[in-house]
């Protein structure tokens, strides 16, 4: 062997060393403690069924296998749950959260309540790929995207943050749709009954995933119309409804849509605060990808129709750095937009 050749195998023996102890001891960290899972809106919508979901398989494959403890903090459509993983959680990666998709954006747009800097976040992983939709009662008299523009439709909201109110104003001041926003709801799932009781008539920013595995019986007794899907590319379940792409009237419509909506990708985000360990947020990242594809998750998920399609940590963290460079003037008109009417 040559001296190069030994210094090269010496050089991967340390390497591998190195890999090995940082192994061992992000396992040592882990090994009998718990990890909060806080989850961003109230029990029984859609995010927490995903994060109660990943709670019950995530800690099998985390070094050490900790218990993993999902625990709600609602609010502000997940952003005090964001605000409080940035600035009072604990940044030794015992506490993650899931947050609303459009979390990290919020700082970009100015929103007030967002007190963080999500390109420090650590971003974990995504459930799910999403595909969001605007559906109506089936009692309110809208059945189709062309009666969304001629007819006013009263929608639940679930915060200024949320999809849900955010949506509506975007496609009202895009697009003119006549949508009014009932805002204050602690999650999609009191909106979904507020539906039932007629204090609403819809909702937007409502994950396809979350309709087919919480509702399908109001799909299958056709309770509610699908008026529009809100995604970069249609789902396939939904070939006959309109994408919100395709209505874009000019460049710069396709291009606040595309800011807009590029948070479905990111459709059912994990993360964690800033300043953890470098370690111990990659460990999280591998162990949240191995959980997706964990067969006892993937068994329970297919008995529940829930999508999993998962997205990894370092691509979500792209897209939001992404999202951060975009032209100024396209981000002030899409945060004019996300903010409403004043």
């Amino acid at each position: 062997m040559t001296s190069f050749a030994k210094r090269a195998a010496a050089l991967c023996g340390l390497l591998l060393m190195g890999a090995q102890a940082q192994a061992q001891g992000v396992a040592d960290f882990y090994k009998g403690k718990s990890v909060d899972l806080y989850i961003g809106y109230s029990a029984g919508g859609g995010y927490d069924v995903y994060a109660r979901l990943v709670a019950r398989h995530l800690g099998k494959h985390i070094p050490g296998n900790p218990t993993v403890v999902p625990r709600n903090m609602e609010g502000a459509g997940s952003l005090r749950l964001a605000n409080w993983l940035y600035n009072i959680g604990a940044k030794d990666g015992l506490a993650i959260g899931a947050v609303s998709r459009g979390a990290a954006f919020d700082p970009l747009f100015g929103s007030p309540g967002a007190q963080f800097d999500a390109e420090k976040l650590n971003w974990i992983g995504s459930a799910n790929n999403e595909v969001s939709v605007c559906a109506a009662w089936t009692t309110s008299g809208v059945a189709t995207y062309e009666d969304m523009l001629q007819k006013s439709l009263l929608m639940g909201g679930s915060g200024g943050a949320a999809d849900t109110d955010q949506f509506v104003h975007v496609i009202n001041g895009v697009l003119g749709a006549k949508m009014k926003l009932i805002a204050g709801y602690p999650g999609g799932n009191e909106i979904n009954m507020a539906m039932e009781r007629g204090e609403v008539q819809g909702r937007c920013g409502w994950s396809w995933s979350s309709v087919i595995s919480t509702h399908p019986q109001w799909l299958r007794d056709k309770k509610v119309n699908v008026l529009v899907q809100l995604s970069l590319t249609k789902h396939a379940d939904l070939p006959n409804v309109p994408l919100i792409m395709d209505l874009a009237r000019t460049p710069e419509d396709k291009q606040v849509f595309g800011l807009v909506f590029a948070r479905n990708v990111m459709g059912r985000p994990f993360v964690a605060p800033p300043n953890l360990p470098p370690e111990r947020i990659e460990a999280l990242r591998k162990a949240f990808m191995a959980t997706m594809k964990d067969k006892d998750l993937l068994a329970e998920a297919d008995k529940t129709a829930l999508e999993v399609n998962p997205v990894p940590g370092e691509e979500i963290q792209k897209i939001v750095i992404d999202a951060y460079r975009t032209p100024p003037a396209i981000v002030k008109r899409t945060g004019d937009l996300l903010k409403g009417p004043n």
